[in-house]
Order: C-alpha cells, then structure tokens, then sequence
C-alpha cells in the first residue's frame, strides 16, 4: 500500500457503506483521486468490492475492505464499532441501499421484498449512525453522510416503500445533524436525482436529468466540504420535485401521471 498524507480539505479516512453499487464506488474512487489517504469500503458482492478497491489502491488510497450484508445487524453494528476504534473515519458514508418497486403490471410490492428494503434503507443506515457515533463524540469531530433520494420529497406510486424509507432517511438526518451540532459531529443528507446505475435503470418510469455517477460523485464530495445540510440534485429535478410536495397531492398524482408515472 502507498502510504501519504491526506489533501488538505480532504477527509483523511473515508468509510463507505454499499461500495460496490454506482453511488459508492464512484464516491470511493472519487475519495481516492481527491487524496483521501484511508478508504473502507463495505460491499456484499466479493468481486465487485475488489474491482472497487483495485481501482482505490491504483489512485494511491490505503483500502481496507469488509464483505458483509448490512442486513446482518450484529455483524454490521460489530465491524463499525471495531473499525471505529481501530481507523477513526473522518467521514462515513451510510450508502447501501435497495430499492423495489410495484412490478410490470403494477400487481403491487411483495411483503418480503418491503421487509428486506426496510432493513437495508433504514435499520442499516441507522445502526451505522449509531455504531459510529460513541467515537466521533468522544473525540470531539467527525462527519457521517446518510444516503437519502429527491423520491424522499414525494413519493412515485411505482416504489412507494422506496421512497417512504429515503423520506424516513432524509427526517433522520436533519433531526441528527442539529442534534449533535453541538459536539463537533456533522451530520449531512445526500438526496441525488436519477443517476446510472444497476439500481436506477431497473426502476420503472422516466428518468429525467440523469446524471453519471462520477458527476454525482464530486457533487456529493464538495457538497460535505461545505457542510451542506442537504446535498441535492441536480437543481431541476430537486425542485419540481419539493415543489411537488407542498402542492395538493391531487395536484402532485396528476402531474405525475402526465409526467408517466403510475400510468400502468
């Protein structure tokens, strides 16, 4: 491994949950390249996490990996406190993430299928702010980014548990951030738009303003050096779709269905 010193303005030590989906691995490559020294990168798929940490370790990152599913509580919650003590990440990004929606004929969500998306979307996300926490506390800094969606600000009727869970995401994090504002630790919100990946191009429905994820990568990094509550994009989607929120929801569905969504 290349040993170096971190960049200044970059986060020293990086640890990022769902490393191998388009999100996580452009961030982690994105972390690598900007001079972050230290990468941990969390993933479920063996191959993909090394292909992700190969790249990492050519930019000059030190990469240390864990494969396990986030869905394993004991064994999520055990690493990070582990890691925690052992590395101290600067930064931790809660990124894993699924996403389900309604089927082709809109026969609607199996029970299963919402309970596994509960656990990976909220019970992961909030055990990885929960195991991190003690040490950023104790030593007074620390930064931990949740992954939230633009579908948090009004849900689409093809993956309404999807996005019911960014939404339970995005209140999470706000109400974190000003919590622990007054013991060093900052607490950011990434709600991205449509950006390509596996993940997306399996959701139904339009996708407009879609974004690569390497663009989505930087904007996430210069939007947690600035220490911005919520890391929104990109600005057209953002706000069509804040503004759908706080119109009548008769209004919203009619928009949305012009739009095509829930037209099936």
């Amino acid at each position: 491994m290349i040993q170096r010193d971190a960049t200044p303005g970059i986060p020293e030590c990086v640890l990022i949950t769902g490393a191998t989906g388009g999100i996580g691995a452009a961030l982690a490559l994105e972390y690598a390249s900007a001079g972050s020294a230290t990468l941990i990168l969390q993933g479920r798929d063996a191959k993909r996490l090394r292909e992700v940490a190969d790249a990492c370790t050519a930019a000059g990152a030190n990469v240390l990996t864990e494969r396990l599913d986030v869905r394993n509580l004991d064994a999520l919650v055990g690493w990070l406190r582990t890691i925690s003590r052992d590395e101290k990440p600067d930064l931790v990004v809660a990124n894993a993430g699924v996403n389900i929606d309604t089927g082709p004929q809109g026969q609607g969500e199996t029970w299963d299928d919402v309970q596994r998306l509960l656990d990976v979307n909220i019970r992961a996300v909030f055990a990885t702010v929960n195991a991190v926490l003690p040490v950023m506390r104790a030593r007074g800094h620390g930064q931990i980014a949740v992954m939230s969606s633009l579908a948090a600000w009004r849900g689409l009727p093809e993956t309404p548990s999807y996005s019911a869970s960014k939404a339970a995401v995005k209140v999470y994090g706000e109400a974190m951030r000003d919590g622990l504002a007054r013991d060093g630790v900052r607490v950011n919100v990434i709600m991205p738009g449509y950006v390509e990946s596996r993940m997306c191009f399996d959701m139904p429905g339009p996708k407009p303003f879609l974004w690569d994820a390497p663009r989505a990568a930087r904007a996430i990094r210069l939007g947690l050096r600035a220490n911005r509550a919520r890391i929104s994009f990109p600005f057209p989607l953002n706000l069509g779709t804040f503004l759908l929120s706080i119109i009548h929801p008769a209004v919203s569905g009619w928009i949305l269905r012009k739009m095509g969504y829930g037209s099936r």
